[in-house]
C-alpha cells in the first residue's frame, strides 16, 4: 500500500511541478553548455509570405475589434492576406466583416463545426505561412513578424503564439485561476520549446507551413492540438514565442470555465488515443518524454491518482505510529476544505484570491474525470459550444 501511495503521489508531485522543476534546470544546463538560443532577426524583406485565418460564429460583439485589431498588424506591404470564414453564423458577424474590402470572406449558411470551416478556409490559402487566430482574441502588432521569423529555420514547421488572459484587480476564480494556469503554461511552453518543441499549439494564435498542414478529421475536438502534432509526427519542431500573444477575457464564471474545460479533457482523451505513435520513444525520443510528461499524464491518470492518494492516506493515516501520513492527511484534508471555501466564496462573490488557487486546481482535475466519461459514454461533437468570456469595459 505504501509503494502505491508513494508511486502515485510522485507521478501527481512529477504532473503539476516535477517537470516543470526538470524542465528548468535541464534548460539551465543546455544554456551553460551552448549558450542562450540566438534570436532571429530577419529582414522585411526575408519575412514569407503570409495569411491569417479567421474563423468566426457569432461573434457580433467582438467582430469590429477583432478587424480593427488584423488591421493594425505590422508585417510588410503586399506579404499579409486577411482572411475570415463565418460559415453558420446568423447574426451581424459576417455583415459587419463584408464592409472591409481588405478582407477575403468566405461564408455559409450551414454550420458545420469550427475543423469544417478552417478546412474549406485552406482552400483559398496560397501563402508559404498560415497563421490561426480566434475571432474573439487580439494580438500585439508585431505578433504575425515575431511568428514569422522562425520559419527562417527549416526544421520548424509550426510556430505557437501565446496566451494571455486579462484580469482585473478583483478579478474571481475563473479569471485570476485561469491567468495564473496560464502563466505557468507559458513557462512550460518555453522551456519545451528550448528543449526541442512545443507540445502542441492553441488556437488562440498559432501557425504552420502550408506545406505541411493536413486535415486531420471532422469530428476532432481539439483541432488545433492535433494540426500541429501531426507536423512534429513528420520530424518537424514547433516553437513557442512568446512576444507574439492574444490576448483575451477569462470565462464569464468557473461554470463557464468547467463547461470548456471538460470539452478540452474529452479532446485530449480523443488525441491521445489517435497520435499512439507518439509514444514510440526510439522514433521520437525526446518528444514522446515531452508529450507524456506535459499532457498525457495530466489528461489520464493524475486526477485519478489524485483520487487514489488521499483514500490510501487516509488508511495509513490510520495505523499506530505513521506521523507522517496522519501530518499528510490532515495536510490533504485542509487543502480541499480551502477548495471548498473558494468554491462558496465563489458563489457568494466574495473575492478572496488566496483560495483560488486550490479551487481552480480541483475545478481542472474535476473536469479532466468529467471529460474522460464524456468522452468514453458519449458522442462528444465538434462543433463547440462556446464558453461565454468576461466583456471588456
Amino acid at each position: 500500500m505504501k509503494i502505491i501511495f508513494w508511486l502515485s503521489l510522485f507521478i501527481v508531485f512529477y504532473t503539476f511541478m516535477g517537470y516543470g522543476i526538470f524542465l528548468y534546470f535541464i534548460i539551465k544546463i543546455k544554456r551553460f553548455v551552448k549558450g542562450k538560443p540566438a534570436i532571429l532577426s530577419p529582414l522585411n524583406d526575408l519575412l514569407p509570405n503570409c495569411t491569417l485565418v479567421v474563423a468566426a460564429y457569432n461573434e457580433e460583439s467582438f467582430i469590429a475589434e477583432k478587424i480593427i485589431n488584423s488591421l493594425q498588424l505590422k508585417y510588410p506591404a503586399g506579404k499579409l492576406k486577411l482572411l475570415f470564414i463565418t460559415d453558420g453564423s446568423n447574426d451581424k458577424t459576417t455583415e459587419i466583416i463584408g464592409k472591409y474590402p481588405q478582407i477575403k470572406l468566405l461564408h455559409r449558411p450551414e454550420r458545420a463545426g469550427k475543423i469544417a470551416a478552417v478546412h474549406r478556409a485552406m482552400e483559398y490559402v496560397d501563402s508559404e505561412i498560415v497563421v490561426f487566430t480566434d475571432a474573439n482574441t487580439f494580438l500585439n502588432p508585431e505578433a504575425v513578424i515575431r511568428i514569422c521569423r522562425h520559419y527562417a529555420d527549416s526544421t520548424v514547421g509550426a510556430v505557437a503564439g501565446e496566451k494571455r488572459v486579462h484580469i482585473e484587480e478583483n478579478a474571481d476564480a475563473s479569471a485570476a485561476g485561469e491567468g495564473f494556469y496560464w502563466k505557468y503554461e507559458s513557462a512550460l511552453k518555453k522551456w519545451d520549446s528550448e528543449l526541442y518543441s512545443v507540445v502542441g499549439a492553441a488556437g488562440e494564435l498559432f501557425s504552420v507551413r502550408r506545406s505541411l498542414y493536413q486535415d486531420v478529421p471532422p469530428d476532432t475536438v481539439l483541432d488545433d492540438f492535433m494540426i500541429s502534432m501531426l507536423i512534429t509526427k513528420n520530424g518537424y519542431r514547433i516553437i513557442y514565442e512568446p512576444e507574439a500573444y492574444a490576448s483575451e477575457t477569462a470565462s464569464e464564471n468557473v461554470s463557464e470555465e468547467l463547461k470548456r474545460k471538460i470539452r478540452i479533457a474529452a479532446g485530449g482523451i480523443q488525441s491521445i488515443l489517435r497520435l499512439k505513435s507518439l509514444f514510440n520513444p526510439f522514433r521520437y525520443p525526446i518528444l514522446s518524454f515531452q508529450y507524456v510528461s506535459h499532457r498525457v499524464l495530466r489528461w489520464t491518470v493524475t486526477p485519478f491518482l489524485l483520487i487514489l492518494v488521499f483514500v490510501l492516506n487516509a488508511v495509513l493515516a490510520t495505523h499506530p505510529g505513521e506521523t507522517f501520513y496522519q501530518i499528510f492527511f490532515v495536510t490533504q484534508i485542509l487543502f480541499y476544505l480551502l477548495a471548498l471555501l473558494g468554491f462558496i466564496m465563489e458563489k457568494r462573490h466574495i473575492r478572496i484570491k488566496a483560495l483560488f488557487i486550490p479551487y481552480y486546481f480541483c475545478v481542472m482535475n474535476y473536469a479532466v474525470l468529467m471529460g474522460i466519461i464524456r468522452y468514453f459514454t458519449t458522442k462528444q461533437s465538434a462543433i463547440w459550444e462556446k464558453a461565454q468570456r468576461k466583456q471588456t469595459v
